[in-house]
C-alpha cells in the first residue's frame, strides 16, 4: 500500500519537498502509442507555477519539466513515465525563526506528533508545491481523456464570498485570477488586495466542469465516481469541501425538485451533476471545490513550540494571499486523473467489450 500514490490503472505517485532538490511524479498505466505533447504539459504548468502576479506567491519557479523516461520519439511506450522539476528559488533562511515552533494552520503540529520529525522548510512534504507534479501528470491525464474528446475545465468561482453570477469558462483562460465572471472579478481582486493589506489572506471556491463525458465510468459499490473525485479533490492542499450538482443545496430541496426528468433527448436538467449511483449518466459533471484561507498569514499569532511552551508566531516567507486561484488548475488536473483511471477501469466491464479488443 502506497501513501503517496493515486489511480488504480492510471496511477501517479509524486516525491519531494518543497525546499529539495527537485519534486517528481511517476505515471504508469499510460496506454503505448499516445503522443506525449511537451510543449503542452509545460503550458499547463505554467498555470499552476507561482509568481506570475502581485495575486500569488512571490516564489519564482519555472516549473520547468523534464521527461525522463516512457517516451520514445515523443510516444508513450506503455512504460512508466517520469516527470521532474528542479526546484530553483528556495529560500530556506526565511523558515529559520519557526523550526521550533508549529504555524497555526499548517500541518506542522500534526507531522510532529504522527513522525516525531519534519521538514520546516516550507512545509517539506505537506508544501502545496507537490501539485505541481498532479498538474504534469493530469496534463497527460487530459492527452489521453481528449482522444475521445473529453474536456476538462475550471475557474475561481468565488472569493471571500464574492460569486460568479454568470460562468464564463473561456473567460477564466484569460483571467489573471482564473475568474469565471469578468462583472465581478475586479471585486474579487480588490478582496484579495484588501487582505494583503492587512497581512490577511481568504478563501475561495472553484469550479470545474467535465465535459463529453461518456455514461457508465464509476465503480461501485466503494470506488464510486463521485467518491474518487471528492477523494481527488479533498487531497489537494487548503480543500475542506466539495459539492457535486446541486450538492449542499439539495438538503433543503424536494424529491420534486431535484430529480432530473427524462426524456429520450436525455435529460432534462442537471441537479445530479452528471453522477447517478456512483456512475456517470453523460450529462456534464460539475465540481465546486472549496478553499480555505491560506494559512500563512503576516500577523502575530499564539502558538506553542515543541515542548509545549506558549509563543507568538511571527512569519515570514513569500505566500498566496489567495490558494484559490492555483488550486483551481490543481482541481482541474485532478479531475482528469480521476476520468483517465475511471475510462481504463471500465474497459473490461462488459464481455462484449473484451470480444472487440480480441476481436473473438
Amino acid at each position: 500500500m502506497s501513501f503517496n500514490s493515486f489511480g488504480k490503472i492510471f496511477r501517479i505517485t509524486t516525491f519531494g519537498e518543497s525546499h529539495g532538490i527537485a519534486i517528481g511524479c511517476v505515471i504508469d498505466g499510460v496506454p503505448a502509442g499516445l503522443k506525449i505533447d511537451k510543449e503542452f504539459i509545460q503550458a499547463e504548468l505554467n498555470r499552476r507555477k507561482p509568481g506570475k502576479s502581485k495575486y500569488e506567491t512571490a516564489r519564482k519557479e519555472s516549473d520547468e519539466v523534464e521527461i525522463l523516461s516512457g517516451t520514445f520519439e515523443g510516444i508513450s511506450t506503455g512504460t512508466p513515465i517520469a516527470l521532474l522539476i528542479y526546484n530553483k528559488d528556495q529560500k530556506s533562511k526565511d523558515y529559520g525563526n519557526i523550526k521550533d515552533i508549529f504555524r497555526p494552520g499548517h500541518a506542522d503540529f500534526t507531522y510532529q506528533n504522527k513522525y516525531g520529525i519534519r521538514d520546516y522548510r516550507g512545509g517539506g512534504r505537506s508544501s502545496a508545491r507537490e501539485t505541481a507534479m498532479r498538474v504534469g501528470a493530469g496534463a497527460i491525464a487530459k492527452l489521453l481523456i481528449k482522444e475521445i474528446g473529453i474536456e476538462v475545465k475550471s475557474g475561481v468561482f468565488s472569493i471571500g464570498g464574492i460569486s460568479a453570477e454568470n460562468i464564463d469558462f473561456d473567460y477564466a483562460k484569460r483571467s489573471i485570477i482564473y475568474s469565471l465572471d469578468e462583472k465581478v472579478e475586479q471585486k474579487q481582486r480588490e478582496m484579495i488586495r484588501l487582505c494583503q493589506e492587512k497581512h490577511d489572506s481568504i478563501g475561495g471556491a472553484a469550479l470545474v466542469k467535465i465535459k463529453n463525458i461518456p455514461i457508465g465510468l464509476g465503480e461501485p459499490i466503494y470506488y464510486k465516481l463521485d467518491s474518487i473525485l471528492a477523494d481527488a479533490m479533498m487531497s489537494i492542499n487548503g480543500v475542506k469541501a466539495i459539492e457535486i450538482g446541486e450538492g449542499e443545496a439539495s438538503s433543503s430541496l424536494r424529491g420534486s425538485q431535484n430529480n432530473d426528468e427524462i426524456t429520450k433527448e436525455g435529460f432534462t436538467t442537471n441537479h445530479s451533476g452528471g453522477i447517478l449511483g456512483g456512475i456517470s449518466s453523460g450529462s456534464d459533471i460539475d465540481i465546486k471545490v472549496y478553499f480555505k484561507p491560506t494559512p500563512s498569514i503576516f500577523q502575530p499569532q499564539k502558538t506553542v513550540d515543541k515542548d509545549g511552551n506558549e509563543t507568538i508566531c511571527n512569519l515570514k516567507g513569500r505566500h498566496d494571499p489567495c490558494i484559490a486561484i492555483r488550486g483551481s488548475i490543481v482541481a482541474e488536473s485532478m479531475a482528469a486523473l480521476v476520468i483517465a483511471d475511471m475510462l481504463l477501469l471500465n474497459m473490461g466491464r462488459q464481455i462484449s467489450h473484451i470480444k472487440k479488443i480480441y476481436k473473438y
